[in-house]
């Protein structure tokens, strides 16, 4: 059974959200203090955590970006924001989704279904030139440095990997990100391609992925 952590200013909200996910089948917990909530996170041993953007204190999105730097636990972001903005920075944050409120709440549970899923798929050690690819890990290591992937730019480099030297369209890697069409963002994919080009370039290897314009991506 899931444990997953809601973390969510708006009490009415926050009750709603526990009652849905207990009886969906998942443990549920909640953070009701908001200072130093990165380091409550981390300690609540979660399995996916539910973050609101707007939040007393620091927001939502710097609460992220501290986590992300010890924890790669699945995120997803709540916002009533509509602006792309928050989406994008998000998912260049480490988000591993981003949902608006009024949710409905059959395509929450479908989203944190998914990314369960994928979080807990494992994988063996693979070797991508000289860099040792750990899927199960979420790690690429090389020339004496280690880069963290988040759950989405491993999924993307695990499919370019699956298919290199073989273009690999976005719309396929939207597909498998999302599972389903109606949750496809191409602001997002486009973030989480600069960032794994950032990571593999401080690997000493940032011209491994090449753009093939109106055709999609190749891992050289």
């Amino acid at each position: 059974m899931s444990k997953i952590l809601i973390v969510e200013d708006d009490r009415t909200l926050c009750e709603e959200l526990s009652v849905l996910l207990e009886k969906a089948g998942y443990t549920v917990g909640k953070i009701e203090v908001f200072d130093n909530v990165h380091l409550q996170m981390k300690k609540s041993d979660a399995d996916l955590i539910l973050l609101d953007i707007n939040l007393p204190g620091e927001n939502g999105e710097v609460i992220l970006q501290k986590y992300r730097k010890i924890s790669d636990t699945p995120i997803i972001m709540l916002t009533s924001s509509a602006e792309d903005i928050d989406e994008v920075l998000s998912m260049s944050y480490g988000a591993d989704d981003y949902i608006t409120k009024p949710y409905n709440p059959t395509i929450l549970l479908l989203r944190i279904t998914a990314v369960l899923k994928r979080s807990q798929k494992t994988g063996q050690t693979q070797m991508y030139n000289d860099i040792q690819v750990n899927l199960a890990s979420g790690s690429i290591s090389g020339n004496g440095k280690e880069q963290i992937l988040t759950k989405n730019e491993m999924i993307i480099f695990g499919l370019l990997l699956d298919n290199k030297g073989e273009i690999v369209s976005r719309d396929e890697m939207m597909t498998v990100l999302w599972d389903n069409d109606e949750y496809l963002n191409d602001n997002a994919l486009s973030v989480n391609i600069s960032r794994l080009r950032t990571k593999l370039s401080e690997l000493g290897i940032g011209d491994a992925i090449e753009t093939r314009k109106k055709q999609g991506y190749l891992l050289k």
